[in-house]
């Protein structure tokens, strides 16, 4: 039997950048020697270069694995919930349905100040959205002080891995039923994304 289940796994590279889009706090996992490395830090996808670009703490012991070319394995996360048998019309087991992205690729230290302080901005304008309520200046102080504490990197992607367990096994009314239980164990402003990641799931 393959894993996962065919129904769940998805190579769609469109829907899995739609899920980093909107859910771009990820796990970074790296390890070196017997030990590995989890951080969650805020993760983005630049559209002109295809890359992932984030910056961690230089004083998180992670930082040493992130060497130019080290193996880098990121999660990125969506909407998930507990769907108990109560939801369904048919006699079923309880299970969670969820949305995860996994990405496996090589990181790039980026050292110089300047670029450094450019995925700051880009970043910040990013998670501000189209309507800002902050804009990072260039020469903001705290910035100028801030960016001699953070190692910025880029990674490149060499396979992305799109797991969408949504209830496809099931019969369209017990498949609708597990989406609106998702729905309702989400934020209001995630049921357009739900709503696209179902309609766009392999039946």
């Amino acid at each position: 039997m393959s894993y996962p289940p065919p129904p769940y796994s998805s190579d769609d590279r469109e829907k899995m950048l739609d899920l980093i889009r909107n859910y771009p706090l990820a796990t970074l996992i790296s390890a070196k020697d017997d030990r590995a490395f989890a951080t969650h830090i805020p993760i983005i996808y630049n559209e002109e270069t295809q890359k992932l670009v984030a910056h961690i703490d230089i004083y998180n012991p992670q930082v040493e694995t992130l060497v130019d070319g080290a193996m880098v394995k990121v999660v990125f996360k969506g909407p998930d919930c507990y769907i108990s048998p109560s939801v369904y019309s048919t006699d079923q087991l309880p299970t969670w349905n969820y949305m995860i992205v996994y990405v496996d690729g090589t990181v790039s230290r980026i050292n110089d100040a300047e670029s450094a302080k450019r995925t700051m901005i880009d970043m910040t304008a990013f998670l501000e959205g189209p309507e800002p309520g902050f804009v990072l200046e260039n020469d903001n102080p705290k910035m100028e002080r801030s960016v001699n504490y953070i190692q910025a990197f880029t990674i490149d992607i060499h396979t992305m891995d799109g797991r969408f367990k949504l209830s496809q096994d099931k019969k369209p009314e017990d498949r609708r039923r597990a989406r609106q239980a998702l729905i309702a164990h989400s934020r209001p402003q995630e049921k357009d994304f739900i709503d696209r990641i179902y309609n766009s799931a392999r039946k």
